[in-house]
């Protein structure tokens, strides 16, 4: 991410300066741009639009589970906590279940009512039956 940043905007104000900035040494951002992808990110970049194409051919209903055995359909070995973070990545996500409406908003009290709370407060009139408490 840091990279990424730092080469949209080098031509504009130079490595050192962004580096200095972000307080990341230069020789990290040289190093990251010199190191090879890692395995588990080439394996990503191939099943990431493997994964987005399954899910849009099954109407971008199918979750991680249903993901997972698809891919084992269609002849991909992959775990199914691999599918997930794929899936989180690229932002595709199942459609969930109907749920139960919430309930009812609670009725609001107008303003002139009051709610006596304590025993030792009384009304200021009578009560409806005409005794004072």
């Amino acid at each position: 991410m840091t990279v990424a940043y730092i080469d949209g905007h080098k031509h504009e104000f130079g490595v050192e300066p962004i580096c200095t900035t972000l307080q990341v040494a230069p020789s990290t951002y040289y190093a990251a741009k010199a190191r090879v992808p890692s395995a588990m990110a080439l394996r990503d970049a191939v099943l990431g639009p493997l994964i987005l194409a399954l899910w849009v051919a099954n109407y971008r209903v199918y979750g991680v589970r249903k993901m997972w055995k698809a891919l084992h359909r269609a002849g991909e070995v992959v775990g199914r906590d691999q599918v997930a973070r794929l899936m989180r990545n690229w932002a595709s996500r199942g459609s969930a279940r109907a749920t139960r409406s919430a309930p009812p908003a609670p009725t609001v009290r107008p303003t002139g009512t009051r709610i006596w709370s304590t025993a030792s407060s009384s009304p200021s009139g009578p009560t409806r039956c005409g005794s004072r408490i």
